[in-house]
């Protein structure tokens, strides 16, 4: 299946939200979490996170990381603040 040119756009300058550092800030592209991917199931993942508010549009910024590999973050998602792992925040598009 072929991505359309607006996907292929997309994919190019969106960063998964997982690898980004602390004090980023940017505005979430997409929620898209891979199947079987780290023991998740997918559609819960996405139902998890977009209950949280990551929704398209919506501005992040990385406040905190944890002590030990960077685990977990601390993600100001609009007003709220969430604490997430980063293996779910791989699923998390933002540019």
């Amino acid at each position: 299946m072929k991505a359309s040119p607006i996907e292929n756009e997309t994919c190019k300058c969106a960063l998964p939200l997982g690898q980004c550092r602390r004090g980023f800030r940017g505005t979430l592209v997409s929620v898209c979490p891979l199947a079987g991917k780290d023991g998740y199931d997918a559609d819960e993942l996405e139902l998890r996170l977009l209950e949280l508010g990551f929704i398209e549009g919506a501005s992040v910024h990385i406040l905190h990381e944890g002590p030990f590999g960077r685990d977990p973050i601390a993600v100001r998602v609009n007003d709220t603040t969430v604490a997430l792992r980063r293996a779910e925040a791989i699923a998390i598009l933002a540019e």
